[in-house]
């Protein structure tokens, strides 16, 4: 019998020779300390028991703590080893921000007789590195794209600025309170926030108060240099010519805000510079380009050493259409009208490009130029005509010009000035020369309903288009009631337009054909109206607007060179003055040669007297 149990056990054991893996014992293998150790790196949490000696968590976290919160992914590839020692391959793979860094270092690994068990060493996080460094990155921002021109012309690009504020290095903390108080009421910044901006700052940082261009740096108080930490610090911020140029189109940059920073999911950052407004703003993400980064190996004392760089990729430019010359000129034209919201829009009728988007002082920083919705007044009386000719009616055809007439009840009146000798029945030539009110109110009938509209639209007003920034293209709604359809005649009731569509029918009519405008190079949608504008067409309406400057209310404008038409027109608008009368608005379109021009005065006398020095000064 005992011989039998020995033969037995000694076949047992010849078994377990041959098979290890049948009669081994569960201890983890080289490679499984080594997918322990990579999970660990993955986590940021490293197992203690993984590891030979003290546990590396202090020593790890120390090394990554420049990497912010970026987590890599760890993964272990070919493991070699020998009876008491192994060596492990990682890979890492590093996601920071838009960056990715990827390498390799190696683990190694040692059988101390019970587990096999890693040996931790900067290596182990990367190849190169040594006892006394860590881990930083930076941030290397690319060039924002610049907003260009007509020609190229670059209209929005990096220009000098001057950053004032509070250095807390040059200021002690109980004086730093005082210093900004003192700078805010020096640089007309609002005070409140500012101090308690400058309080809440850590002790070495820049508060900056407010951002100047250098020439309006050049006008702050002497007294604010002699304010205890105040400074003024030299940067570049991209800009346009000066500060009003086109500034509620293109927009303003400056640093993003905890709400966009939020909103953007990862893509902002504090200290970054972003759009605020305008254009800026809606193609912030294309300007911006994409951020690089540089990882680099420091110590306390010595020099950097660079272990991975992502050059920056630069933005990409915003195209437009505007013309620098025209722009501000017309922005000059303006310059008078701080007291009344006013614009200026140019367009090149041969191809729809806006040349000019001007919005005056007296806007208030809003864009009434391509937005702003507007009764149109007898500017609209372009599309009248056309809805007449298309009717059957020519230019030479007589028309009824009373002092007034009555639709259902309401009486409607020409202007307080119009010539009485241009009443009675007069050509429909004339009575757009001269703008009649009643002329056209009593040639509704035989207008179809949808022939006004469909008229608004061959001149590229009503149709709403997508232009890549906000634009109004009008409405010409059907008309409620008879009174209604007789104020739609004349640019009342319920239709509307901006200046930049106004402009548009101007163009239409000089290209012989409907103009969609168009700002940037990206967005140029190509015009559909359900009855296009015909070449004879637009030649009648043309020779009728010349004759609003050969002979009628836009006379003034006879010694503007080239080919040049015009139409004036006045809009009453909301509540009755002490006399009882309406405030008006003003509007004056034009083209000349290639040329489409609307000027429009929120309130005035009439589109002659008050829009129209300004169309004059503009087309001169």
């Amino acid at each position: 019998m005992l011989a039998r149990i020995m033969r037995s056990l000694l076949a047992a054991g010849l078994l377990c020779a041959l098979s290890l893996t049948s009669c081994s014992s569960d201890e983890p293998s080289a490679e499984d300390t080594a997918e322990q150790v990579a999970e660990g790196l993955t986590a940021g949490e490293l197992p203690p028991s993984a590891f030979e000696g003290e546990a590396p968590q202090a020593a790890y976290d120390e090394i990554v703590r420049g990497l912010g919160e970026a987590e890599p992914t760890v993964e272990v590839g070919e493991v070699s080893e020998d009876d008491t020692s192994a060596e492990a391959a990682l890979s890492w793979s590093w996601s920071l921000g838009e960056q990715t860094w990827e390498y390799e270092s190696s683990l190694e690994l040692t059988n101390d007789g019970e587990a096999w068990r890693a040996v931790w060493a900067p290596s182990v996080v990367e190849p190169t590195l040594t006892e006394d460094e860590s881990l930083a990155v930076t941030t290397l921002t690319p060039e924002r794209g610049d907003i260009l021109g007509a020609r190229g012309v670059r209209l929005v690009t990096e220009r000098p600025v001057v950053r004032l504020g509070i250095d807390k290095t040059q200021v002690s903390k109980k004086q730093a309170p005082v210093s900004a108080a003192r700078a805010a009421e020096l640089l007309d910044v609002e005070p409140g926030p500012f101090v308690k901006a400058v309080k809440g700052a850590g002790d070495q940082a820049f508060v900056e108060a407010i951002v100047m261009r250098p020439g309006d740096a050049e006008m702050i108080s002497p007294s604010y240099y002699d304010t205890p930490g105040a400074v003024a610090l030299e940067d570049e911020l991209p800009l346009a010519p000066n500060r009003d140029f086109a500034a509620a189109i293109l927009g303003r940059v400056g640093s993003a805000t905890a709400e966009l920073i939020e909103e953007s999911e990862g893509r902002l950052r504090i200290g970054d510079v972003v759009g605020l407004s305008g254009l800026q703003a809606r193609y912030d993400e294309e300007l911006t380009g994409t951020r690089g980064l540089e990882v680099e190996a420091v110590t306390e004392d010595g020099e950097p050493r660079s272990l991975f760089t992502a050059e920056p990729v630069a933005g990409e430019p915003l195209r437009t259409t505007l013309d620098e010359r025209l722009q501000t000129k017309a922005e000059q034209v303006l310059a008078g009208t701080q007291d009344v919201p006013a614009a200026i829009v140019a367009i090149r009728p041969s191809t729809g490009a806006i040349l000019a988007a001007a919005n005056g002082p007296g806007t208030g920083g809003l864009n009434i130029a391509t937005y702003g919705q507007y009764a149109p007044g007898s500017t609209f009386k372009v599309v009248s005509s056309l809805a007449l000719l298309r009717a059957g009616v020519t230019a030479d055809d007589t028309v009824r010009c009373p002092d007034s007439t009555v639709v259902d009840g309401k009486q409607f009146e020409n202007y307080d000035d119009y010539p009485s000798s241009e009443l009675g029945d007069i050509p429909l030539r004339d009575a757009v020369a001269y703008s009649c009110n009643t002329a056209f109110i009593n040639a509704r009938t035989q207008v179809s309903e949808a022939g006004l509209a469909d008229a608004a639209e061959s001149l590229g007003l009503g149709a709403d288009q997508d232009l890549g920034f906000p634009a109004y293209f009008g409405q010409v709604p059907p008309p409620g009631s008879e009174t209604e359809l007789a104020a739609d005649m004349i640019g009342q009731g319920k239709v509307l337009a901006s200046p930049m569509v106004m402009a548009t029918v101007a163009a239409s009519v000089q290209s012989g054909r409907t103009v969609v405008p168009y700002l940037l190079e990206d967005y140029r949608p190509e015009a559909s109206p359900a009855e296009p504008l015909q070449p004879d067409e637009a030649a009648s309406l043309a020779e009728l607007m010349r004759g609003v400057v050969a002979e009628g209310s836009g006379a003034f404008l006879g010694d503007v060179s080239g080919d040049v038409g015009a139409k004036t027109g006045t809009a009453e608008y909301g509540e009755p003055g002490p006399d009882g009368s309406l405030p008006t608005h003003t509007w004056m379109i034009a083209f000349q040669d290639d040329l489409a021009v609307a000027v429009f005065v929120e309130t005035g006398e009439s589109g002659s007297s008050t829009a129209g020095p300004l169309l004059e000064a503009f087309l001169s």
